[in-house]
């Protein structure tokens, strides 16, 4: 547990998004363990434990879409026959484990908070960022020699004509989730043509917003703060600014057990007459061995 809390703890502080996934009960025979945790990340990496090879990739497959979507879920995995009435809001997982047992788990996910960065050292840049940490977000202002763009980060340049075009095209070319610039629209054409000058493609450039934050008029420092902010939050809102999200596994379905298994480097599998075929288990893939034929007419019907 202590090594499970130390891994949440270091995808928190580095803004990676993750779920965390604890048996909560179990059905003998069962690898699992009532209170057995682990975080699987959002590139199907699984650190601590929460079963064997029947109860992992059905695991993995619903935590992964659960940190896309952003919904927790408690899941009962074992065979449909072994259940009577099903509480609402369970997922039922169908799992053809040669141990007969099953298996509750509760996943949920652990999305960063959203990050901002701002460029620059004016009072509205400082303003910027304790409002958006009134919100609960990340964020920091940095110089320009110290800004370094990461994709799921959003960028305000507010750099005040010092060396704009420079800290722009370092972040288009980093493709964050937002972009604007602090500035006229006068100065914002200037820049965004110095910039298409160069050869700075123009799917990149019509990303930045400027300026930068809804449109109040005449403002001050800490209106257009708060201009800006309100932009951001209004993108989020409409899914235009989207959260990072996991990528979901690749899936095929076992033809012997009709388990739904993700597929990955260590997946037992089999090739016959050109078809591929993947397996939740070595037993599994032993039986279709012994009657190829069978399952791959079975798996067509």
């Amino acid at each position: 547990m202590r090594a499970v809390l130390e891994e949440a703890a270091e995808l928190t502080r580095t803004g990676q998004p993750f779920a965390l996934a604890t048996v909560v009960w179990r059905q003998g025979p069962s690898s699992s363990q009532q209170g057995s945790h682990a975080i699987i990340t959002a590139d199907g990496q699984v650190h601590g434990w929460i079963g064997g090879a029947c109860a992992e990739p059905a695991v993995l497959r619903e935590a992964t879409q659960a940190i896309a979507d952003g919904t927790a879920r408690l899941l009962l995995l074992g065979s449909p026959e072994q259940f009577g009435t099903v509480p609402d809001g369970m997922v039922i997982v169908p799992i053809s484990c040669q141990s007969e047992g099953a298996v509750e788990v509760f996943i949920e996910p652990v999305l960063p908070a959203p990050h901002l960065v701002i460029v620059g050292d004016s009072p509205m840049a400082h303003t910027l960022a304790g409002l958006a940490r009134v919100l609960g977000w990340r964020a920091e202002v940095v110089t320009a020699e110290d800004f370094a763009p990461g994709e799921r980060s959003m960028v305000v340049v507010a750099t005040q004509g010092h060396d704009d075009e420079g800290v722009l095209e370092r972040a288009v070319a980093a493709r964050p989730a937002y972009i604007g610039l602090v500035g006229s629209r006068k100065r914002g054409t200037s820049v965004l043509g110095y910039l298409a000058d160069r050869g700075v493609p123009a799917e990149q450039l019509d990303r930045v917003r400027v300026p930068a934050g809804l449109d109040l008029g005449r403002t001050s420092h800490a209106e257009i703060a708060v201009a800006i902010l309100a932009e951001l939050v209004q993108l989020r809102a409409s899914g235009a600014i989207a959260a990072p999200t996991a990528a979901i596994a690749s899936q095929a379905v076992d033809p012997v057990c009709g388990m739904t298994v993700s597929i990955g480097a260590g997946t037992p599998s089999l090739t016959r007459d050109g078809d591929t075929y993947y397996f939740c288990c070595a037993a599994c893939h032993r039986a279709f061995e012994k009657d190829p034929t069978g399952y791959a007419k079975a798996r067509t019907l």
